[in-house]
């Protein structure tokens, strides 16, 4: 008789692993910011290195909680018996036949050869320098998961786009009916529309529609924003034992996600703002670390506003997430002005100027502040005084709350 022996199933951590959840677990080292490296400077392109990939999974398998005890107990005798190599080697296989990172050369030429170390410290050689960076792929499911992160800790769980008290036409019948007027979308109310008819002429055949006869349906018009971010990334916002950037980037992420799903008609620009500032692609907020050390808002702003006024939107924004007051100004010629101590006269007085202009051009400028220094709130306050604008005193914890119901709770915003 033909016996079939069953024998407990053991499972594969490198081929059974889920992705996602294993970015989730990698998701702090993949967005870091510098505050954990030995120099606050980035690599080219925002590359990283294949052995700080290896090392952060073998952190990840270790430490993390993808596993139940018994896992972890069997990854741990792993590590002891020289497996853990491995297992780590097939994930970043894995990752990169997914598309979730890329490396600069084939990963086959890429894996460490353990038998043969440098002459240097024992280290391994050239394959230790092989770089990789991760693919859009990876920062889309990045952003989802930043972004329901903070919308579960809000309690929410969908939103839609930014309603007004106006009313317009539409296909999404929310009002009463209105003549038909030109440029109007053509959804008619046909009842009303034959009513019009009939009182005019009366009850025959043929009936006789006239252009005054037409109504159309109104539905809530709903806003469209252009928001500008302005991120900080001077050098302080990793210092003093606190990682403040890297909880930004996420938040832009968030942001970012939310508007692209949610909100398809507003658009959002990012502004990295330091001793100078430059405009940065969405696409590339992951990969960026902390730049020089001092804070130009003056020139943030003036981005900001060059960036808005190419957009044609009901509302116009500006969001700036900082941790210290203005201590830099770009003068006429080119070269910038620094000065860390205390509020300069003249580097207030330039900045307060630019606010003026996002003023006069309706702007609109919130504040998030990650700190509450007497320099920086009584700047803040001068800003929101002249702009009507919002500030907020945050935590890089926090942070994200504040920022998502700021943005969605626009919804009874009229616009003129």
């Amino acid at each position: 008789m033909k016996r079939i022996r069953y024998s407990k199933y053991v499972p594969d951590p490198a081929g059974d692993m889920s992705m996602e959840d294993l970015l989730s677990a990698l998701s702090d080292y993949f967005l870091q910011s510098g505050f954990n490296d030995n120099f606050w400077y980035e690599l080219p392109d925002g590359e990283k290195t294949l052995d700080e990939l290896r090392r952060a999974l073998e952190q990840a398998l270790l430490n993390g909680e993808m596993f139940d005890e018994e896992m972890r107990e069997r990854l741990q005798q792993m590590q002891m018996d020289g497996e853990l190599e491995e297992v780590i080697e097939k994930l970043i296989e894995r990752m990169q036949q997914e598309d979730y990172i890329s490396i600069d050369e084939p990963f086959e030429a890429q894996a460490p050869d353990r038998s043969k170390q440098s002459s240097v410290g024992g280290q391994v050689g050239e394959a230790q320098q092989a770089k990789f960076e991760i693919t859009d792929k990876s920062l889309d499911f990045l952003g989802f998961k930043a972004l329901r992160d903070l919308l579960g800790s809000l309690g929410k769980s969908s939103f839609g786009r930014h309603d007004t008290r106006d009313m317009a036409t539409g296909i999404e019948a929310s009002g009463a009916s209105k003549s038909y007027e030109f440029g109007d979308t053509l959804n008619l109310d046909i009842t009303a529309t034959l009513s019009s008819a009939i009182q005019r002429e009366g009850l025959g055949l043929p009936l006789n529609l006239e252009y005054s006869d037409l109504q159309v349906h109104q539905c809530e018009y709903q806003s469209s924003c252009a928001t500008v971010l302005m991120l900080d990334c001077s050098h302080s916002m990793i210092l003093y034992g606190e990682d403040r950037f890297t909880p930004a980037k996420k938040v832009a992420m968030a942001l970012s996600q939310l508007i692209r799903t949610q909100y398809p008609g507003d658009s959002l620009s990012l502004v990295l703002f330091h001793d100078s500032a430059e405009e940065v692609p969405l696409s590339q907020l992951a990969r960026v670390k902390v730049g020089p050390y001092y804070t130009n808002t003056r020139e943030g702003l003036r981005m900001a506003q060059r960036i808005l006024q190419r957009q044609r939107k009901d509302m116009k924004q500006i969001v700036m997430i900082t941790d210290g007051k203005p201590s830099a100004l770009t003068l006429e010629d080119g070269r910038i002005y620094k000065n860390a101590f205390g509020l300069d006269p003249l580097v207030v007085s330039e900045t307060l100027e630019e606010v003026s202009k996002c003023k006069r051009a309706g702007v609109l400028i919130n504040t998030f502040m990650l700190a509450s220094d007497y320099g920086l709130v009584q700047f803040v306050q001068k800003v929101t005084q002249m702009c009507r604008g919002k500030a907020y005193f945050t935590t890089p914890y926090t942070l994200g709350q504040y920022l998502l119901m700021d943005y969605m709770s626009r919804k009874t915003k009229t616009i003129h």
